[in-house]
């Protein structure tokens, strides 16, 4: 396997939306990156918009993949009770057939569940007027209802000088911003794309660099 494709929904239909966000969850994935950088296995991370646009891509890459490492991911727009696979296949109707469950990652209940894991680096980022007593307190963040999640970062914001949460403007920026080891500590999902994709890495072969 000589890289790593990860398509991932969001950052809106323009290019300018999808470049902010490749760059904020390629900072945020930055760990995972380096041990693909230290195989010599190249990374490319694709922001595809629409969720379908997102499965449709990951799905032609997999059917070209050549014995690269190919994810998905996707939020899960409600509570998980089953598999990713099980779970996108039952709420979205996508044919899951014959994709390998490992490849498959949410982002539960959704993305904004990973921005509000890291309070004070969304405190940092919107500043003075940013209300950090209405964001979730739970400690399993991905038992919060994605609209309460989505409200409570919107409350928090609205009377600070960048304004109310905005999912392209703002989401696009704050993944670079928190703390992945916060956010895996909060989301589940998030800690098993890190660890699921890490042993890809890992046990793929590759050309380790010298340290």
């Amino acid at each position: 396997m000589s890289s790593v494709a990860l398509y991932v929904e969001g950052g809106g239909s323009g290019r300018a939306g999808k470049a902010a966000l490749r760059a904020g969850m390629d900072t945020l994935l930055e760990p995972l990156k380096q041990v693909a950088r230290n195989k010599s296995m190249r990374w490319k991370l694709v922001c595809c918009g629409a969720r379908d646009e997102a499965f449709r891509g990951f799905r032609n890459a997999v059917g070209n993949a050549d014995g690269a490492i190919v994810l998905l991911l996707v939020d899960a727009e409600g509570p998980v009770a089953k598999g990713p696979c099980e779970h996108l296949q039952a709420r979205d109707g996508w044919d899951m057939t014959a994709v390998d469950p490992q490849s498959i990652h949410l982002m539960v209940q959704t993305m904004e569940a990973w921005i509000v894991a890291d309070g004070d680096a969304v405190s940092r980022y919107y500043g003075q007027n940013f209300n950090a007593r209405l964001l979730p307190k739970a400690v399993d963040l991905e038992s919060v209802a994605k609209r309460e999640v989505e409200d409570c970062l919107r409350r928090a914001t609205e009377r600070t000088g960048k304004g109310r949460y905005h999912k392209i403007k703002h989401a696009s920026d704050l993944p670079q911003r928190v703390d992945a080891e916060k956010v895996q500590a909060r989301c589940r999902h998030c800690r098993r794309l890190f660890d699921e994709l890490g042993r890809m890495i890992d046990t793929a072969p590759g050309k380790a660099v010298a340290g």
